[in-house]
């Protein structure tokens, strides 16, 4: 698929005249470098210091060693999967290979490659992943762990491999600056994990191609910051990696530069992207994670080097973690907002390891857990690196911070909200902004959308994400308002969609009321103006006696066509009679039941699985779609009475 020159347009109708002005000097830059051969600077005397503190190893658990070791095995067989793509060759790996769709990226000068295009390039996100290098710190994280050096010679030989096939300002690795900025900080864990490996000063600092690669990517970064309304996730991550680099690898005379201006970027960035509530401006549950574990891998370079970070960087980090404590369920999954791609900041555990059980146990070891927060019982390699490096917050010279006392539930800034009843029903209200900044990249159209679980178990699902590029129709599928457990109004998106990452107008949401205090009932209402002469209103009411949800819409407005949806989880069982559908499922060995009663005024239909047009689809990750059951209503809305559901747990 290529970029329209209409998609041009409406992108540049996002943007202020200061971005304008900013991508200008960009594209001046990038000719400018076309032809320009940069002189690289003499390097003498470069040492590696960051290295790790003695005794951080012993404390990895051996659970989570022993995962660690066995992802590492698999890696060294030549396995892995990619969004939900098998690779057989990670022995050798061709570095610019897309193996979901077979084809190569073509070679050439890195601007001018049409990564937007999977017809000439593949699948751009298969092609990346593997060259974020987080394949290579686990295995150097085996090396630490185990001390075979097997693990090490792998790892160098990839990095010369990848180095030789990669030159500066040449091919697709060189085009987004988030792919740099975590590679960056990838090479940064392998130099400190190979640490007592005999050729690990060979491989980086006394290796020239090392160098330069390194000096250029640093290069790359501070010339080419994402801006203005591409300012979200990426950018942090440009930030995050080029500081690190700036402080562990600081052995250039741009080095004091670049750290200063990679610093100043992040602390901007982390507050700009960060609500004050800490949940992460994007609404986008995944980006959250990733932004946080950047952030403390950024604090620890700083901390390894003696760098002082300002007060407002821990600050937005014990937020964030705060507030990912304050919203996951009882089994630590959080809500499945927005988008989700998979993304990480630092990956050095095996498969199996629960990444947002890992992040509230890195938080609690560094800010401290507080009373309600939930128990964390699982294990992980990364947070005892981490820890090693982090100053404690109590003992960081932070001044102190009021946190909550008790656990919060409602978040007014980000327009979540999350209803709480017995026997672990979980549920998130979703009452917040369309995205962030004005093209809103990584927001979906679900205005007023609920989301319910019973004991961590998805009974009215946010489908997922699935895609970004190369599947237009999913693609619109998955950030649909049909897509999402809201009401659509003739058969349009609340938000107007300019392209797989554009919005050109964004629904209004207000939140009316939240209730969460009272734990025998708590009460949520919100509307939106998404669809012009009319108004979509929404109360959801959590009973917790009777474990009973109720949800009551009302359409003001003139009479309109509707479709109400709801997405059932994949371990669903429905069967719909009328307006009334059974649900069944097991949990823990356990069969649960629920049943939901639909509003009569519509009529229902189950869907499952379809694709012309899609509907009926879970993503439980990104690359990866199962069928699930969807129910859909259809009907009139004409303003004089509202749509009741109601959905009753049974023992």
């Amino acid at each position: 698929m290529t970029t329209s020159a209409g998609w041009y347009l409406r992108r540049l109708s996002r943007m202020g005249p200061r971005e304008v002005g900013g991508r200008a000097s960009d594209a001046v830059r990038r000719r400018r470098w076309r032809s320009a051969r940069p002189v690289f600077p003499s390097v003498t005397g470069a040492r590696f210091t960051a290295v790790l503190p003695a005794g951080t190893i012993a404390a990895v658990e051996p659970e989570a060693a022993k995962r660690l070791v066995a992802e590492a095995d698999r890696l060294m067989e030549g396995h892995a999967e990619y969004f939900g793509v098998p690779r057989h060759d990670l022995a050798d790996p061709d570095w610019w290979y897309d193996p979901k769709t077979g084809r190569r990226a073509p070679w050439g000068y890195a601007f001018d490659v049409p990564y937007r295009n999977e017809d000439a390039v593949g699948d751009i996100k298969q092609i990346w992943e593997l060259s974020r290098h987080q394949y290579l710190t686990v295995l150097a994280a085996a090396y630490a762990v185990t001390g075979e050096e097997r693990y090490a010679e792998r790892v160098a030989e990839h990095l010369r491999s990848w180095w030789a096939a990669n030159p500066p300002l040449r091919g697709v690795h060189w085009i987004s600056g988030i792919e740099l900025g975590i590679r960056l900080l990838s090479w940064v864990w392998i130099r400190r994990l190979l640490g007592g490996w005999t050729g690990v000063t060979g491989l980086f600092e006394d290796n020239p191609v090392a160098l330069n690669q390194i000096w250029h990517h640093q290069r790359w970064l501070s010339a080419f910051p994402s801006r203005g309304s591409s300012a979200n996730n990426h950018v942090i991550a440009e930030a995050a990696g080029q500081f690190a680099a700036a402080c562990a690898f600081g052995w250039f005379p741009a080095s004091a530069r670049w750290r200063a201006e990679a610093l100043r970027s992040l602390e901007r960035h982390l507050r700009g992207n960060t609500f004050p509530s800490g949940l992460n401006r994007e609404l986008a549950t995944e980006y959250h994670g990733l932004v946080l574990e950047l952030g403390l891998a950024a604090v620890a370079e700083a901390d390894a080097a003696g760098v002082p970070v300002p007060t407002s960087v821990r600050l937005v980090l014990l937020r964030m973690t705060d507030a990912l404590a304050a919203v996951v369920d009882n089994r630590l999954r959080p809500p499945r907002q927005g988008d989700a791609d998979d993304g990480h900041g630092l990956v050095v555990d095996g498969a199996g390891t629960d990444r947002w059980a890992s992040l509230l146990a890195t938080g609690g070891a560094v800010f401290g857990r507080l009373a309600w927060w939930p128990e964390v019982t699982a294990t992980d390699v990364r947070t005892p690196l981490l820890a090693a490096f982090i100053r404690p917050y109590a003992k960081d010279g932070t001044p102190a911070v009021t946190r909550p006392a008790r656990r919060p539930n409602h978040f007014a800034d980000a327009g979540m909200t999350i209803l709480r009843g017995p026997e672990e029903i979980w549920c998130r209200c979703d009452g917040g902004p369309h995205g962030f900044l004005s093209i809103a990249a990584h927001a979906h159209a679900d205005a007023l959308s609920v989301e319910v679980r019973h004991d961590g178990v998805d009974v009215l699902a946010d489908p997922g994400t699935f895609c970004y590029h190369g599947q237009p129709e999913w693609r619109q599928y998955f950030r649909s308002t049909l897509g999402h457990n809201t009401l659509e109004l003739d058969g349009a998106d609340q938000s107007v969609s300019g392209g797989p990452f554009l919005w050109t107008r964004h629904a209004r949401t207000r939140v009316l009321a939240a209730d969460t205090s009272d734990k025998g009932v708590t009460r949520w209402s919100a509307e939106h103006d998404g669809y012009r002469r009319s108004v979509h209103r929404r109360r959801v009411e959590l009973t917790g006696t009777s474990q009973e949800l109720r949800i009551v819409d009302e359409v003001r407005g003139p009479r309109r066509a509707v479709r109400l949806a709801f997405h059932l989880g994949p371990a669903i069982a429905a069967e719909l009679v009328g307006d009334w559908a059974m649900l069944t499922w097991t949990r823990d060995g356990e069969d649960r039941f629920a049943v939901l009663d639909l509003p009569g005024q519509l009529r229902w239909q189950a869907h499952r699985g379809e694709s012309d047009p899609p509907l009926g689809w879970y993503s439980p990750g990104f690359g990866r779609k199962e069928p699930t059951t969807t129910l859909v209503g259809t009907g009139f809305a004409d303003g004089t009475e509202g749509f009741t559901t109601v959905l009753r747990f049974r023992d």
